[in-house]
């Protein structure tokens, strides 16, 4: 299974939000869109990301304020992506080497997705089940 199929199943919106931003803004989108990580996006550039990890790293243990620290102080600069052609296994293997959570997919040097390790893991699950099933059949008859 690819990136591409993924993002076939879940759709390909990218919330992204730019670098001089508070991070209590970035803060409040995550809530209402009910996501881990944004990323940093001027001029269709991808230039970071920010995920609940680098607030609760960056703010909380380091006694700043979200309401007056700006995004482009504490988001990763350094974005691993993937492109649509991308296997899932690759996925997996940088997301359990680099513990990172979310990975922008580009494509053409521009953002065309994002995938989770929510979104991975579900792909594999029903991979999983279709081959299952398609054992069972073949056994049965």
């Amino acid at each position: 299974m690819k990136v591409a199929n993924i993002l076939q199943a879940k759709g390909s919106n990218v919330y992204s939000i730019t670098s001089g931003i508070t991070v209590f803004e970035a803060l409040k989108i995550m809530g209402e869109k009910n996501i881990g990580a944004l990323l940093v996006i001027e001029d269709e550039n991808l230039l970071g990301i920010l995920s609940e990890r680098d607030y609760a790293r960056k703010i909380i243990l380091k006694g700043k304020n979200s309401h007056e620290t700006l995004v482009k102080e504490i988001m990763t600069e350094r974005v691993i992506s993937v492109s649509p052609g991308d296997n899932i296994e690759k996925c997996m293997e940088l997301m359990s080497e680099r513990r990172i959570r979310h990975l922008p997919v580009v494509q053409d040097s521009k953002v065309i997705g994002i995938i989770s390790i929510t979104d991975v893991v579900t792909a594999i699950i029903a991979a999983q089940k279709e081959t299952i099933s398609l054992l069972h059949d073949y056994i049965s008859q």
